[in-house]
């Protein structure tokens, strides 16, 4: 039997202990973890939001967990699942939140094995909460002794 590679992706903006949660959780599937950072394009088309940090940002935050085996940049294609074709995973691990159709998927990579990974304190482990705190931080004026 050969190794069984295990592929997750995700946006991993303001990298927290949920997203590290994720990757252990993943890695604890098979033989070898590749992650997909996702292009700061495709974030923008697909959640209508510009990652607070940059795509390298990010997966360079991702990359000093040495969780994975090896991080990667998704591709800038329209077709987000292109990249998973070339991977050719085993497994493909979901976020519990990630809005990704586990049926189409399976159409494209009938013989990957799906699982939707458990969340990780999600009312604590966020990355719009990160994101809310860091908006208003810049929105109010600074307090007295507080740098700019």
């Amino acid at each position: 039997m050969g190794k069984k590679r295990v592929v997750c992706a995700g946006t991993f903006d303001h990298f927290h202990l949920g997203h590290a949660d994720f990757l252990k959780q993943a890695r604890a599937l098979g033989d070898e973890l590749i992650v997909i950072v996702a292009r700061d394009e495709n974030v923008r088309r697909i959640k209508n939001i510009l990652p607070e940090h940059n795509e390298n940002e990010r997966r360079e935050s991702v990359e000093k967990t040495d969780i994975p085996d090896k991080v990667t940049l998704g591709y800038t294609d329209k077709d987000i699942f292109k990249i998973l074709e070339d991977l050719k995973p085993d497994i493909i691990a979901l976020g519990y939140d990630q809005r990704v159709s586990e049926d189409k998927l399976k159409e494209r990579l009938p013989k990957c094995k799906i699982v939707r990974l458990k969340p990780f304190k999600p009312d604590k482990y966020k990355s719009s909460y990160y994101r809310a705190k860091t908006r208003f931080k810049r929105a109010r004026p600074p307090k007295a002794g507080e740098p700019f």
